[in-house]
């Protein structure tokens, strides 16, 4: 080694140590998030049925919620599909579309040619898309909307300016159509949502429609993101309409973001949760709860309340996710709750009713990544008999799954038991 090479060591070894920095720096801001923590047990201030329950739960998630709301349960992609796309062909003056799943295929060719059609007949169309979302998506089908006049934004795609948010993705599924009719749910635009579940290439999802005063709250959430990748904001009454009431629903839409409030969801569930007195039907695609979590769910039930859960079953997309879901069942089922494994195909459904009154749906899992990582937004709505109709449906989705005891999950098989350990250690980002 010569002379030159000794005096440049010093810097090499800086410059190494300075990449490794930056590189800690990033992943600490995309894996770890820089927000406090929910770490301390709600207090149980309120049953759900009273009043100062959803006054308390509209100031501190955001919006109030509103009366005069109507809303229509949408089952798996021969029900959801049609009418989005019904709604997208009726549009007359503005369209605002969010979604995180894209794909090809003859459902997103559809979805493009409707959004263009409306596009070229003089509707202002706007569509917001997850990068990673929509990897799956051909250009072509891009191509074919922005020559139409379609908006088009990618969300956080890479780049040097946003190194510390590549791990935070838009999850939200919200279209508006005039201002006046939102959809959201938990659907994605892609093959797997067609159909009607009947066998494992078509998922079991839920979707929700919605007209009334709450349209404008779900306008507002798409605008949130809107606003952050195109510092456009869209306001007017082609956007906020005067909207009167339509039905008898007390409703409320809010969101969430890591880069404010990312601890909303989870507050707004450990919330519903506390003030349960009767029932918690949870459908979950993804459910991996932290300690916090689960232990307002055993107190629930040690206060008599009964607790439902749906999730996957053998069909499901993330095995790593079922590892570690069914690695923290043990205090649920030793605490009472029902969890059962959907059969059919895989359970994409996110639906919380609470004491057959509150009905939540929306886009967000009942994991860390919702919680913590992901823009979510989630709709509730206050209504009995509404909710009474989403607890036949949870009837129904119960009666095509599979019951799991306490006996069983103590009992199973070590590798399987090794699994969930090695699940649980990325925990935080499932």
């Amino acid at each position: 080694m010569n002379l030159a090479t000794l005096k440049r060591r010093p810097f090499v070894i800086a410059a190494v140590a300075m990449v490794l920095t930056l590189v800690a720096v990033v992943v600490a801001f995309n894996f770890i998030g820089d927000e406090k923590k929910i770490e301390r047990r709600i207090e149980r201030l309120h049953a759900l049925d009273d009043p100062r329950f959803h006054q308390e739960l509209g100031v501190l998630l955001g919006p109030p919620f509103v009366a005069g709301n109507r809303a229509r349960v949408l089952k798996n992609g021969d029900e959801i599909f049609p009418a989005m796309l019904a709604a997208i062909r009726g549009a007359t003056t503005t369209i605002t579309f969010e979604t995180y799943i894209y794909w090809s295929g003859d459902i997103g060719r559809e979805f493009t040619q409707a959004l263009a059609d409306r596009a070229r007949a003089g509707v202002k169309v706007h569509v917001l898309l997850d990068w990673v979302g929509s990897a799956k998506m051909d250009d072509t089908l891009l191509d074919a909307m922005k020559s139409a006049g379609v908006q088009i934004y990618k969300f956080h795609p890479p780049h040097w300016s946003q190194l510390g948010r590549l791990n935070n993705r838009t999850h939200r599924k919200l279209l508006v159509v005039d201002g006046r009719i939102g959809f959201t749910g938990g659907v994605g635009i892609a093959p797997l949502w067609t159909g009607k579940a009947q066998d494992p290439e078509h998922w079991r999802d839920t979707h929700f429609q919605v007209e009334g005063p709450v349209v404008a709250q779900m306008q507002a959430v798409f605008l949130d993101n809107w606003i952050k990748v195109s510092g456009e904001v869209l306001h007017g009454p082609t956007y906020f309409p005067q909207l009167a009431a339509v039905g008898s629903s007390l409703a409320q839409m809010f969101s969430s973001s890591p880069s404010g409030g990312s601890e909303s969801m989870q507050l707004m569930y450990l919330l519903a949760i506390t003030a349960a007195s009767r029932s918690i039907d949870l459908s979950a695609a993804y459910f991996v709860p932290d300690e916090l979590s689960s232990n307002a769910l055993v107190a629930a039930m040690k206060r008599g309340v009964k607790l439902r859960i749906v999730v996957p079953g053998p069909h499901i997309d993330s095995d790593t996710v079922r590892s570690a879901s069914r690695g923290r069942w043990g205090p649920l089922l030793a605490a009472g709750a029902l969890i059962a494994e959907y059969q059919p195909t895989m359970y994409h459904c996110k639906v919380m009713v609470v004491d057959g009154l509150l009905v939540s749906v929306g886009s967000t899992n009942f994991d860390n990544r919702s919680f913590r990582l992901n823009d979510e937004a989630t709709l509730n709505i206050l209504d009995a008999e509404f909710a009474a109709q989403q607890t036949r449906i949870f009837d129904d989705d119960l009666r095509l799954s599979r019951t799991v005891s306490l006996a069983e999950w103590r009992q199973r098989p070590w590798r399987e038991q090794l699994a969930e350990r090695f699940a649980s250690l990325i925990g935080s980002q499932l």
